[in-house]
C-alpha cells in the first residue's frame, strides 16, 4: 500500500493495519494476533523457505569444511556450533539424547535468527513486489514469521512434543504417568488431582510463554519499523519543513533501531534455543 497521496490518502492507522494483516486461507484480510481457525499462508511460506535455505546453507558449509585455516563463514558457524554444543552439554546430561537435541538446538537458533532477520528488509519492499505480481495494490503479505503468534506457538508446541517424547523415553510411560500424579506434592491419593493439575499448568505455562516471548519482541520490533517508515512518508506532506525534518528523523531513527535490532534478533533466537534445551533437560529429570 502506498504511503503518499492518492485518490484517497492512506492514513497512518490504515497503513499499519494493512501491514499487520496476513495473507490467509479465509480469503479476507486478518489482523488478529491469533486465530487458529485459518492458516496464515505468508507465515507458513516464509518459515518453510527460510528453514530450507538455512539447511542448505549449513549443508554446503559442512561439505566444504577444511582441517586447515577456516574461511570466515566456516569459522562463524564453528563458533555457533561450539556455543550450542557447550550449552547442550551443560543442560542435557545424556550423551545419547544430545545426538538429537544439540543439532535441534543449532537448527532452532539459526532458523529463528534468519526469520527474525527478515525484519531488516524495508517495510514495503516485499509487500509491494507481491502486490505488483498479484495485480492487486491491496494484496496482503507479512514477511516476519516470528511476528505471528500462530507461528511462534506452533514452534513452542513442537518443543512440547519433544519434551513429552523424552519424558516417556527416559522414564517410561508408566513412570511419567506416575510422576504426573505424584509430583510435586507427594504420592497420596488425595493429592493426585492437585499434582496432575499443577503438572498440566506447568506444561501449558512453559509452552505459551515460550512462544509469546519471541512473538512479543518481534511484533514490537515490526511495529516500530512501521512507525519509522511513516516518518519517512511525511516528506510529501503539506509542510516541506516539517516533512523534511521527519524524513531526516526517519533515516536516523531507522538506522539506530536497525543497529539495536541486531541485538534483539540474535538474543531472541538464543533465548528460544536455550529454553528449548532447558525444557528438554527437565524432561530427563525426575521430581
Amino acid at each position: 500500500m502506498a504511503t503518499g497521496s492518492e485518490a484517497h490518502a492512506t492514513t497512518a492507522s490504515e497503513y499499519i493495519v494493512h501491514h499487520l494483516a496476513q495473507m490467509n486461507t479465509s480469503g479476507h484480510p486478518q489482523a488478529k494476533i491469533v486465530d487458529f481457525s485459518i492458516l496464515n499462508l505468508d507465515t507458513i511460506f516464509f518459515s518453510i523457505v527460510i528453514g530450507v535455505l538455512a539447511l542448505l546453507f549449513m549443508r554446503r558449509i559442512a561439505k566444504n569444511v577444511t582441517s586447515g585455516v577456516p574461511g570466515r563463514t566456516q569459522a562463524a558457524l564453528e563458533i555457533i556450533l561450539e556455543m550450542v554444543n557447550n550449552q547442550a552439554k551443560g543442560i542435557v546430561h545424556s550423551a545419547e539424547s544430545r545426538k538429537f537435541v544439540a543439532p535441534l538446538a543449532l537448527t532452532v537458533f539459526i532458523w529463528i535468527f534468519l526469520m527474525n532477520s527478515m525484519d531488516f528488509l524495508p517495510v514495503d519492499l516485499l509487500p509491494r513486489l507481491w502486490a505488483a505480481a498479484a495485480g492487486d495494490p491491496h494484496a496482503y503479505l507479512r514477511v516476519v514469521a516470528t511476528a505471528d503468534l500462530n507461528g511462534t506457538l506452533g514452534m513452542s508446541i513442537g518443543v512440547l512434543l519433544v519434551c513429552i517424547y523424552y519424558n516417556v523415553k527416559i522414564k517410561g510411560l508408566g513412570g511419567w504417568v506416575h510422576e504426573l500424579f505424584t509430583a510435586p506434592f507427594g504420592s497420596h491419593p488425595l493429592l493426585y488431582p492437585v499434582n496432575f493439575l499443577m503438572q498440566i499448568i506447568e506444561f501449558l505455562a512453559k509452552t505459551i510463554s515460550h512462544g509469546m516471548r519471541l512473538f512479543g519482541n518481534m511484533y514490537a520490533g515490526e511495529l516500530l519499523f512501521m512507525l519509522i517508515a511513516l516518518m519517512g512518508a511525511a516528506w510529501g506532506g503539506p509542510s516541506m519543513v516539517t516533512g523534511g525534518l521527519l524524513w531526516i528523523g526517519h533515516i536516523i531513527a531507522g538506522l539506530g533501531w536497525a543497529i539495536f535490532h541486531i541485538l534483539i534478533v540474535t538474543l531472541q533466537a538464543f533465548i528460544f534455543m536455550m529454553l528449548t534445551l532447558v525444557y528438554v533437560g527437565q524432561a530427563h529429570e525426575s521430581h
